[in-house]
């Protein structure tokens, strides 16, 4: 879904891309009131992509660099679910030196 400021809905960038086939971006991009960077950012989507390059895109990161890994995220759960701890202690215990299983005192 557009958000409301978005100049242009898919509709819209269908209808600049087919414009912009027989007239120059910046030119169409005046006609349509928005920033020729804009307009030439669709017509080279399309370009590379086709009919999807004019879809809306997910906004969400494709890669979390400082994400928890999956070993400590698997741990945790199982200190959910063993022991009923809170998240301070989780904590706490995952910061103690050594700590490698889910047994604890």
């Amino acid at each position: 879904m557009t958000h409301r400021d978005a100049p242009l809905a898919v509709e819209g960038r269908h209808s600049l891309v087919e414009r912009c086939r027989t007239r120059p971006i910046a030119h169409v991009a005046a006609g349509m009131g928005i920033s020729r960077a804009c307009a030439s950012k669709w017509v080279n989507r399309y370009r590379r992509h086709g009919e999807l390059g004019l879809e809306d895109r997910s906004s969400v990161r494709h890669h979390q660099p400082t994400a928890t890994p999956s070993e400590v995220l698997v741990l945790i759960e199982q200190l959910r679910r063993t022991h009923k701890w809170s998240v301070s202690r989780i904590a706490f215990e995952l910061a103690q030196p050594g700590r490698q299983s889910p047994e604890g005192p």
